[in-house]
């Protein structure tokens, strides 16, 4: 057993014990999958018909550190914001101030002066659902994320400058076979696009436009934890030799700010379970955040994607809507939403599931393979507990 293994394990036995007191749902669960996958914390929640109606958390907060998790611990949602982000365009759209065809040029062009024709002409809809011809994270993009240049600007006048530099030192380079490429500056775009329709910074609108109206109390941005406290499930970075260090706090606990609309955010599960409840209701039930169509529109396939070599469990094939994939599994009925979220030190995964009125959400604070198997068990394990075992006759 690797010295890793030896103080998960040690810490599980503790951790368990607590969970089990806290929960006694969940823990039964979740603790032999968070021990196999040596995960330092494993926490879950489902929501059916738009209530919680499962939660647990098991492990440790940091590895080092015998402080056990709770269900009311903050987990990093990573990439899973972006849907959050995807609902505020979709706001400024009923609203009239963004259209899904509203273009890069049509927006930003009166406040970024030089904008190439081909990219000035992207929609907001190709950047929503990542068929923009922008790609993915390069070398290039990263130097302008973690530019020092960044601490001169406030968040909202970076990213227009990072998407002027980006336009005046690249051209738009689609793959052959598809047009789909997975792309954090799209979404730091869109962004930039709300912030300018909206006059208001992305920070304010998530805050006020999702967190506080469905109640999200947990819910915050950037690092989970409190400034000098471990009073949340702690990240932790994994180097190329495989060394573990815990990153609790300062700009090393996340990723750079101005890519924020990207995903940034934080909370507990049953948060977490809020919202993918609210999705799973399809807007008809409260708040009414956006109109029913404008979600199933954020909800629907826009591009396929595929998935040459998957990892096991994993579909080869699905597609992807506006901050959300679409999988079949093998042991969904349908294609389900689904995302999963990394800032690489953390892991969140989401599931929603409409037919069903029905969301899972499971998060680690760890990052890489091990971490996804384990999500993916079990929320597949949940949706067979809580989803399809109410769906059968």
């Amino acid at each position: 057993m690797s010295h890793i293994a030896k103080v998960l394990a040690l810490a599980g036995i503790v951790a368990f014990s607590n969970a089990a007191r806290a929960d006694g749902v969940l823990s039964d669960l979740l603790e032999p999958i968070r021990a196999q996958y040596e995960l330092p914390a494993l926490a879950a929640a489902v929501v059916k018909d738009g209530k919680i109606v499962a939660q647990g958390a098991v492990g440790v907060r940091v590895l080092g550190k015998d402080i056990p998790v709770t269900q009311e611990d903050r987990f990093h949602l990573g990439s899973d914001g972006k849907a959050m982000t995807a609902t505020i365009a979709g706001m400024m759209i009923d609203e009239g101030k963004l259209r899904w065809d509203s273009t890069i040029g049509e927006v930003l062009g009166p406040i970024v002066p030089g904008l190439k024709p081909k990219f000035a002409a992207i929609t907001l809809e190709q950047l929503l659902s990542h068929t923009s011809g922008i790609p993915s994270d390069t070398e290039d993009l990263l130097k302008l994320y973690f530019n020092a240049e960044a601490f001169d600007y406030t968040l909202t006048a970076y990213r227009l400058r990072m998407i002027s530099e980006w336009n005046s030192a690249h051209d738009l380079s689609v793959p052959s076979g598809s047009t789909f490429q997975y792309s954090n500056l799209g979404y730091a775009i869109v962004g930039a696009m709300i912030e300018q329709a909206s006059g208001k910074p992305w920070e304010e609108l998530i805050t006020t436009r999702i967190f506080e109206p469905l109640g999200l109390k947990s819910a915050g941005l950037g690092p989970q934890a409190t400034f000098g406290k471990y009073d949340a499930a702690i990240g932790h970075a994994v180097d190329e030799n495989g060394k573990v260090t815990p990153r609790p706090w300062g700009p090393s606990a996340d990723g750079p700010a101005v890519v924020g609309p990207a995903g940034i955010a934080h909370m507990n599960v049953a948060d977490f379970a809020t919202w993918a409840g609210w999705n799973a209701g399809e807007g008809k039930r409260g708040p009414a955040l956006i109109k029913p169509e404008t979600l199933k529109r954020l909800h629907q396939a826009h591009i396929k994607t595929e998935i040459p070599h998957p990892k096991p469990g994993t579909p080869k094939s699905g597609s992807y809507a506006c901050g959300w994939g679409l999988s079949h599994f093998d042991w969904t009925d349908k294609p389900v939403l689904i995302h999963t979220g990394s800032n690489s030190m953390n892991l969140a995964m989401i599931l929603v599931d409409v037919e069903h009125d029905a969301g899972i959400v499971a998060v680690t604070n760890f990052p890489g393979e091990k971490a996804d198997a384990a999500l993916l068990a079990a929320t597949k394990e949940l949706y067979a507990r809580y989803v399809k075992a109410k769906a059968a006759p």
